[in-house]
């Protein structure tokens, strides 16, 4: 037999016998649970990153359409007229209270639905994202911070 097959069987041997009579060690105890907290802690960090970035996308987007919400208001009162019944109800109170109904219904056919809906719902997640964040702001800075 070749020199070498002997050396290698009995490394063999030897490693078998070591492997045979080695207990495998014990895992400390709570390593378990130890696991299983650091997988929620991460889960929730990374939810928590995620709402932080969609609040901050939602809170820029209806920031930046503020003007333009507001730019398309505007326009559309002065548009629609509504500015000259309100003039003449401010101007001529006697007139105003002898038809009042008449005023109002003027005032409310010439309203710009449309452009104090879209105002109206883009200042609305203003304050719901600003209102959000005052909420959440101790629980997404404290998670992000912890990160870092």
């Amino acid at each position: 037999m070749h020199p070498f097959v002997v050396l290698v069987d009995m490394v063999r041997k030897d490693y078998e016998k070591l492997f045979t009579h080695h207990e495998p060690p014990e895992p400390p105890a709570g390593l378990f649970e130890r696991i299983i907290l650091a997988i929620k802690r991460e889960q929730e960090l990374r939810n928590t990153k995620r709402f932080a970035f969609g609040f901050l996308a939602l809170l820029l987007a209806s920031l930046a359409t503020a003007p333009f919400s507001w730019a398309l208001v505007a326009g559309q009162i002065q548009d629609s007229g509504m500015l000259q019944f309100i003039e003449v109800a401010l101007s001529d109170f006697d007139a105003f209270f002898a038809s009042w109904q008449y005023f109002g219904l003027a005032i409310a056919e010439s309203l710009p639905v449309m452009g104090i809906t879209i105002f109206t719902v883009n200042m609305i997640l203003v304050v719901f994202t600003l209102r959000l964040f005052l909420y959440k702001k101790g629980l997404l800075v404290g998670y992000l911070l912890h990160d870092v």
